[in-house]
């Protein structure tokens, strides 16, 4: 019987011919938190008499989600990072480096084939670059560190076939938003959803991470999407060889195959407050906005930038709406500067903040007020998830819809912009 990519990546790490239901103890290649589990994390690793990594490539902490630090509180658990991390040889991702699922990926320590574990959510992002990946606790986290293994259950698969190709100003976080909406928050709970076909071969990495971000909003453990042309290229473009990776057999059981015509799908929106509650765009048009948001480790790539770029160039956001900008990285940054895509957004009166996770989380920049609407890229739309509580309704979107609401002041279908 042939087996899936869950299934190869799991026997490989644990020595073991598993099928799904099986417990097994699998050796893990990297793992990361960031600056919100840090402390936990570290208090388990530092009972646990913690040297260094035992992870096969080691393991990182990014300081992105208060970063730069809004509080004397938080500046003492920042430092309380930097002193951990040299002390015992963890790779430091500091304040300004980004999102920790940019950051990660960009910094070559993750490949094909690997099994990933992050104390974060979303670390099921790295999914897109042909490993499984997942998110975790703190101490499970602490104890991958501590020892370079851990269990898992192998988890049966679901294969999302996307064929057709996707419209202008119709993108991946469009599509992702769609599948969610037609699976439901738990309609892959300790799944791993397979991405393939003829659309995902020509999509670039950046929507294959996003998409892959918010696997986990469907309830999915892992999200892998093939290895091919697209996963050597963006390789290559951080001077790192990867030439092969781990592909599904053709005689794979899948739990569900799911077909999806990417032709179909338009631009949508979660509305507040479940991800999986998603509308086209044209059912929400003249929804009244005052904050707009473009960023989050799901869209704030130099893609996502770019787009945005392209509908704001001429134009200016709406009076009595703020739109913020939070580039996933450095090196994003720096990239859409040279291109002139920063000067663009700020002409057209956005507002850039940091490279980090910036709103989405609300910790510290642009909290809205009460009774407020946003539209967010991000992925995620619980009540209070921003950082107020108080009526505030946050749709999500993409890049495009973001940009493009920014400038009606209210929520608008990309294609006409």
């Amino acid at each position: 019987m042939g087996r899936t990519i869950a299934e190869k990546v799991l026997s490989a790490h644990s020595d073991t011919d598993c099928s799904p239901g099986d417990i097994v103890v699998a050796s893990v290649d990297y793992c990361m938190a960031q600056d919100g589990t840090s402390k936990l994390m570290i208090s388990e690793l530092e009972n646990l008499g913690f040297d260094r990594p035992k992870t096969a490539r080691g393991m990182a902490v990014v300081l992105d989600h208060s970063s730069p630090s809004p509080s004397v509180a938080v500046s003492r658990i920042h430092d309380d990072i930097r002193r951990f991390s040299n002390a015992h040889g963890v790779e430091l991702h500091d304040v300004g480096a980004g999102v920790c699922h940019q950051v990660i990926p960009e910094s070559g320590q993750i490949m094909p084939g690997d099994l990933v574990v992050g104390a974060d959510s979303h670390t099921c992002t790295y999914g897109a670059l042909n490993l499984c990946s997942t998110g975790l606790g703190s101490a499970d986290v602490a104890a991958a560190a501590h020892t370079g293994r851990l269990w898992f259950r192998v988890p049966d698969s679901y294969k999302v076939d996307i064929h057709g190709e996707l419209a202008d100003r119709v993108a991946p976080k469009d599509l992702i938003l769609d599948l969610i909406g037609s699976m439901g928050a738990d309609g892959a709970t300790y799944k791993s959803v397979e991405m393939g076909g003829s659309a995902v071969d020509t999509m670039p990495m950046d929507g294959r991470m996003t998409m892959a971000n918010m696997v986990v909003e469907m309830g999915a453990k892992f999200g892998p999407f093939p290895f091919d042309e697209v996963t050597r290229s963006w390789y290559r473009g951080l001077g790192v060889d990867a030439e092969s990776g781990v592909s599904s057999d053709e005689d794979a059981e899948y739990e569900k195959t799911v077909d999806v015509d990417a032709s179909d799908v338009v631009p949508k929106v979660a509305v507040p407050h479940r991800v999986d509650d998603v509308h086209d765009v044209t059912d929400l048009a003249g929804v009244d906005i005052s904050q707009a948001f473009l960023g989050t480790c799901t869209n704030g790539r130099l893609s996502d930038l770019r787009s945005a770029a392209e509908i704001l160039r001429g134009k200016k956001v709406a009076n009595g709406v703020r739109l913020i900008v939070a580039p996933s990285s450095r090196s994003v940054l720096l990239e859409a500067l040279r291109l002139g895509v920063i000067q663009t957004i700020v002409t057209a009166g956005g507002v850039l903040i940091a490279p980090g996770c910036g709103p989405c989380v609300g910790t510290h920049a642009g909290i809205p007020s009460d009774g407020e609407a946003v539209i967010s890229t991000a992925n995620r739309n619980f009540l209070g998830r921003m950082g107020n509580n108080r009526d505030v309704s946050i749709y999500l979107g993409s890049p495009e819809t973001v940009a493009a609401s920014a400038v009606t002041g209210r929520i608008t279908d990309p294609r006409e912009a």
